[in-house]
């Protein structure tokens, strides 16, 4: 077994008490990228692993912890989109490929402050727009445990790195299901928190309202012990939420005796794979013979849930994704006196295709004539969403669904038909457009081998919940 192979609470247990070294378990992580790269079909989970900046950062972890902390020197991989000072974050995409951040994400700086190094930047969707990880100016990444298949997406290469043993742990953004669809897809756990819970300072912004970052790792423990680290309240994020940080490992293994389970029949509906249902109700199951109540509910809102998502989030989009000119932000990819061709040569070299759809379909929600057909309308469906989920949760703890109505499919199949690559997310985007936190959890495998998750709810600020059904998932399931 290499030490690439190792939990989060693994790694950090032995280099507590000295069995190894942080360079040995950063060694075998290397071997195992550069082994990939070689590969016929590599996994491609990295964009940059910066040997130079590890080492610095290896060498600021000694000096300023002295004894042991929460993290204990233990790497972990960032996506793309999360700044970390002194390494470029592409965001996948070319209009950024030469940026280099001047600071940290509030996360970055709460790993590092918990005893974490920061290691190697990770593939994704550009812009965290895609649920696929096909959409990278970097190579699309494939799914490790069939490397035919996608592995889920904004954050697919930080599920595929964790899944494949080529990270620890990973950090991960969520705008509509991007932790959690891959989580699913790769077989391995991730957490989007409640917005507000973990800060987005120097989280480059999709959608505003949407993005939060999150954990994912190889067991439900790493979860809850990454998700302690980076969460907190930060003045520098006017949508942080000042309340008390938990230790959430501690809720780990903690019993569900009592806990009521919801069950909403619009999540269990046409369209869903038959292997995929097999499975949440096994893990339902689970549930029930922890001593959970299982009951029916209704969420009637949902089948509203895509349009108004895809309404409201390419409009921030298009707002946020602005900036990139070439001027203000952004490579300049032409040389021009004529500011009108500046931009259009810019964006239109500079973004992908999908990141040009959304742009499009923002401005057109926000123009003039059709923000209150669209945008405004969509603001307020939002609102009958959260309402829908706060009146569920008047009588339940947890709300239990699938992740995805299928598993990993082959590559390229949606390239062509992005509205069903948007469908796909039909389970997932309802918690962002609420707020709530929600966790993908391993629950089983088709027979073809692809993982299953299923998808856990809980109120706002309730990850406890989460952790405790999760564990007994994770054991129930193994």
């Amino acid at each position: 077994m290499g030490l690439n192979e190792l939990t989060l609470e693994e790694a950090s247990n032995m280099i507590k008490k000295g069995d190894v070294s942080i360079e040995d378990i950063t060694g075998d992580i290397l071997s195992a990228i550069e082994a990939d790269r070689k590969s016929d079909k590599p996994v491609n989970a990295y964009i940059s692993f910066d040997l130079d900046h590890l080492k610095i950062e290896i060498e600021n972890y000694r000096l300023n912890h002295k004894t042991p902390s929460l993290l204990n020197g233990v790497p972990i991989a960032v996506k793309d989109i999360i700044n970390v000072k002194g390494t470029k974050t592409t965001c996948a995409s070319r209009i950024l490929k030469d940026y280099e951040s001047p600071y940290d994400a509030t996360a970055v700086e709460l790993i590092r402050e918990n005893g974490g190094i920061p290691a190697g930047k990770l593939n994704m969707d550009e812009f965290a727009m895609g649920s696929t990880s096909e959409n990278s100016a970097f190579g699309i990444v494939r799914n490790p445990h069939n490397r035919d298949r996608i592995p889920g997406g904004s954050s697919g290469g930080a599920a595929a790195a964790v899944a494949g043993n080529l990270a620890i742990a990973a950090l991960g953004s969520d705008t509509g299901g991007s932790i959690r669809q891959p989580a699913c897809m790769c077989g391995v756990f991730g957490i989007k928190p409640t917005y507000g819970r973990v800060s987005r300072y120097g989280l480059v912004a999709y959608a505003s309202s949407f993005d939060q970052i999150g954990p994912i790792t190889k067991t439900v423990l790493d979860g809850a012990i990454l998700l302690e680290a980076i969460s907190g309240y930060d003045r520098r994020d006017s949508t942080s939420a000042p309340v008390k940080n938990e230790k959430y490992s501690d809720y780990v293994g903690q019993s569900i005796k009592g806990k009521k389970i919801g069950i909403p029949d619009e999540y269990f509906g046409e369209g869903l794979d038959n292997e995929v249902r097999r499975a949440v109700e096994y893990g339902i199951k689970i549930l029930e013979n922890a001593g959970a109540e299982v009951k029916k509910i209704s969420l009637k809102y949902t089948r509203y849930a895509i349009a108004t998502y895809y309404i409201i989030a390419t409009a921030e989009a298009s707002s946020n994704l602005a900036r990139y000119d070439g001027i203000r932000y952004g490579t300049r990819l032409v040389s021009t006196d004529d500011l009108d061709r500046l931009y259009r040569e810019n964006r239109s070299r500079g973004f992908g295709e999908e990141v040009k759809r959304r742009i499009l379909l923002g401005t057109y929600t926000l123009s003039s004539g059709y923000y209150d057909a669209y945008y405004l309308k969509a603001q307020k469906v939002r609102t009958l969403i959260r309402e829908d989920f706060k009146s569920a949760f008047g009588g339940v703890d947890i709300i239990v669904t699938p992740v995805s109505p299928k598993p990993a499919w082959e590559i390229g199949k949606m390239l062509d038909d992005p509205l069903q690559m948007y469908l796909a997310d039909i389970y997932t985007v309802p918690v962002n457009l609420a707020g709530l936190p929600a966790a993908s959890v391993p629950c089983g495998k088709t027979e073809d081998g692809l993982p299953i998750g299923i998808q856990l709810i809980a109120y706002h600020f309730n990850e406890a919940d989460i952790f405790r059904a999760a564990r007994i998932i994770e054991e129930g399931a193994a």
